[in-house]
This record gives C-alpha cells, sequence and structure tokens, in this order.
C-alpha cells in the first residue's frame, strides 16, 4: 500500500506518516518498505492523471504486509489500531483466496489429465470397434486341421 493511501486511512497526513517511518527507520527494511522508482512514479502519475504541477512532488514509500503491520508500532492511536486490524484481516482473506485459487487450478490440471487420458482411451475403443466392424477379406483358404478321412478307393 501507498503512503499516502495508509495515511488516509490512519487519518494522518502523508508528512506526518512518513516523519514517524524516517524516525523509526530501522523497523522498515527493504523487504517492508520501499520508495517507488522514478520510472514507477511516472507511470502512478500518468494511470492516476494527476498533473505535473500539483500533487506529490516525491516518490511515495510503498509498504508490504509486514510494513503495514510495523505501522501499527509506530503509530499509537485507537485509529491506527483499528485500521491495522482491518488491514490485516484484508490481507488474510487475500492470501486466503490466492490459497483457494491455487487449488482449484491444481484440481483442474487433474482433470484435464483425467479427461485426456480418456479420451485416448475412447479413440482407441473407436479404433478397435472400426476393426471388428470391417469385413476382413480372406485371401488364402487354410487348410482344414484334424481327422480326415482317407479318400475312397473306386
Amino acid at each position: 500500500m501507498l503512503d499516502k493511501d495508509l495515511a488516509n486511512l490512519y487519518q494522518v497526513s502523508t508528512g506526518n506518516l512518513n516523519k514517524a517511518v524516517q524516525r523509526n527507520l530501522k523497523r522498515f527494511p527493504e523487504d517492508f518498505m520501499f520508495q517507488l522508482s522514478e520510472q514507477e512514479f511516472k507511470n502512478l502519475i500518468f494511470q492516476n492523471g494527476t498533473s505535473s504541477w500539483g500533487g506529490t512532488r516525491k516518490a511515495p514509500y510503498a509498504f508490504t504486509e509486514q510494513g503495514v503491520a510495523m505501522l501499527s508500532g509506530i503509530l499509537n492511536s485507537d485509529r491506527a489500531i483499528q485500521v491495522n486490524i482491518e488491514i490485516m484481516r484484508v490481507f488474510t482473506q487475500i492470501r486466503k483466496a490466492y490459497i483457494d485459487n491455487t487449488q482449484l487450478q491444481l484440481a483442474i490440471e487433474q482433470i484435464k489429465k483425467k479427461t485426456e487420458n480418456n479420451t485416448k482411451n475412447i479413440e482407441l475403443v473407436f479404433q478397435y470397434l472400426d476393426e471388428l466392424i470391417k469385413p476382413k477379406k480372406v485371401t488364402n483358404r487354410r487348410r482344414q486341421i484334424g481327422f480326415k478321412l482317407p479318400p475312397k478307393k473306386k
């Protein structure tokens, strides 16, 4: 989540949120929080339609799930605690949905494999049926096997 969005949720200014983070910078390693690159920032401005003469002047900070959790330790208001609880619930729901989606994809792949095998088996059955239905031409008569009577004498 971006610093601006978190500040809005916590009902503090973005500047105050970033000041609190800067005072506790050791609590926010790169996998908890990072600043957007210049290209990402330009892309963000383009997507949001922000004018070049107004709005944010420097690249915002982005917080990961762990970074949002760490914010609750440095923002110690009742509002911050409630917002943090809700954010953690949302992250948990997103993770659960992702896991459910992954399990669903695996189940679909298993069904596809079974279907492919069934298709191959059905084709094989039809091939055998075709062979049984088509009359075979017998070109050579086979000699009979078994007891034969001797030819009659005249």
